[in-house]
């Protein structure tokens, strides 16, 4: 009878090692789990909340030095003429009036995320602006400063003021940026006259770039303009 009782004491005692230890892995998942969970919101929270306050701080920063760099030119030589920019920095500054009087982001050579997390990008191998071709931008819809968070708001007819330092360009939007999705290997959007490889410009255009998706996509809606006013400074 004892050795029955102990055997049914081992095998009790075997059971309830048995249940502490799936307890154990149970809980050491359970915690891992968590971990990874509360990483991811860490990373979108820090993709949706965090770059979009440290890009802003870099546009508010560009447009100082830009401002403070024609303030300077000015004083210095104000007959120099500079229309054109290849270096780093801010090389002009992009308003939209439709999407608010407030709406003011510096243009970057470039179109490297480091580039696009400061302001939006110039495509350096288009004209530049005002120039005869195609004067060709890139920015970010979400993230990194969101620029162009709300360009698929915008119509034809909406106005495109790009200022240098020597002298303002209005462009007016022929074909909104909603009405037309390409791939990003779709390069033909940035050539001098998009979509005829085989003319010459004539004119002045800009073109506007963006991802059309909330998330990381191959697409891009795009947007086409011309000239219509210069105003030398």
């Amino acid at each position: 009878m004892s050795r029955v009782s102990s055997s049914i004491r081992e095998k009790g005692t075997d059971t309830q090692a048995v249940r502490s230890k799936r307890r154990r892995q149970l809980t050491l998942v359970g915690v891992t789990l968590l971990a990874v969970g509360l990483c991811c919101l860490g990373w979108v929270a820090y993709q949706y909340v965090g770059t979009n306050l440290i890009a802003q701080r870099e546009f508010r920063a560009e447009t100082s030095r830009l401002r403070a760099q024609w303030a300077e030119a000015q004083r210095t030589d104000p007959q120099r003429l500079q229309q054109t920019s290849t270096g780093p920095g801010a090389i002009g500054l992009l308003r939209i009036p439709a999407l608010g009087e407030a709406y003011e982001v510096p243009i970057l050579n470039g179109t490297e995320l480091g580039v696009l997390a400061k302001g939006v990008g110039h495509y350096s191998s288009t004209a530049q602006a005002g120039q005869i071709g195609n004067f060709a931008l890139a920015g970010y819809r979400v993230t990194h400063g969101q620029a162009f968070v709300r360009l698929l708001e915008l119509n034809t007819g909406d106005e495109i003021i790009v200022e240098t330092q020597d002298a303002t360009f209005t462009y007016v939007l022929d074909e909104p940026p909603r009405q037309l999705t390409v791939k990003d290997t779709d390069t033909w959007v940035i050539d001098p006259v998009p979509g005829k490889p085989e003319l010459n410009p004539t004119q002045a255009l800009i073109t506007l770039t963006t991802c059309p998706d909330l998330f990381h996509s191959s697409k891009r809606s795009v947007g086409f303009g011309h000239l219509v006013r210069t105003e030398r400074k």
